[in-house]
C-alpha cells in the first residue's frame, strides 16, 4: 500500500489482515483493456515461506485462468521465492493480462482457440470483459 501500483489495488480485510481484495485494471492494448477485475489474495500461514494463494473472483476469459479463477503462473507454484513481495505478484498477474500463454493453459479449452484462431478467441476475451469486469 505504501507504494501504489498503477491499475492495482490490494485493501486488507478489516476482520482477516492476511486477505486482501484486490483490483487489478485490464492492461491498455490487451483485450481486458478497460475492464476492473476483483481478485482476492490470501496469505498462508507459512508465508513468505509459500506463495500467496491469488484467485479472480470477476470472470475472465484467458487461457491460463481456469473458470474458478485459479491462475496458472509459476511464481505462484514452483517458482516462488519469499524474496518475493505482493506487489510483484499482483504485477506478474497483471502483466499474464497483456499476454496470455496459451502453451501453459489451465483452461484447456480457451487456450486450444487461442492457438487455432486467435483473433475469435480476444473477441471472447473482450465480450466476457465488457459483459463481466465494466460497469454497465
Amino acid at each position: 500500500m505504501q507504494e501504489p501500483v498503477p491499475g492495482i489495488s490490494a485493501v486488507p480485510s478489516e476482520t482477516n489482515a492476511r486477505y486482501f481484495h484486490v483490483i487489478v485494471t485490464g492492461p491498455e492494448d490487451s483485450p481486458f483493456e478497460g475492464g476492473l477485475f476483483k481478485l482476492e489474495l490470501f496469505l498462508p500461514e507459512d508465508y513468505p515461506m509459500s506463495a500467496p494463494k491469488v484467485r479472480f473472483i470477476t470472470k475472465i476469459y484467458h487461457p491460463n485462468i481456469d473458470r474458478l479463477g485459479r491462475i496458472c503462473l509459476d511464481i505462484l507454484k514452483d517458482k516462488w521465492s519469499p524474496a518475493l513481495q505482493i506487489r510483484t505478484v499482483l504485477l506478474s498477474i497483471q502483466a499474464l493480462l497483456s499476454a496470455p500463454n496459451p502453451d501453459d493453459p489451465l483452461a484447456n479449452d480457451v487456450a486450444e482457440l487461442w492457438k487455432v484462431n486467435e483473433s475469435e478467441a480476444i473477441r471472447n476475451a473482450k465480450e466476457w470483459t465488457r459483459r463481466y469486469a465494466m460497469d454497465n
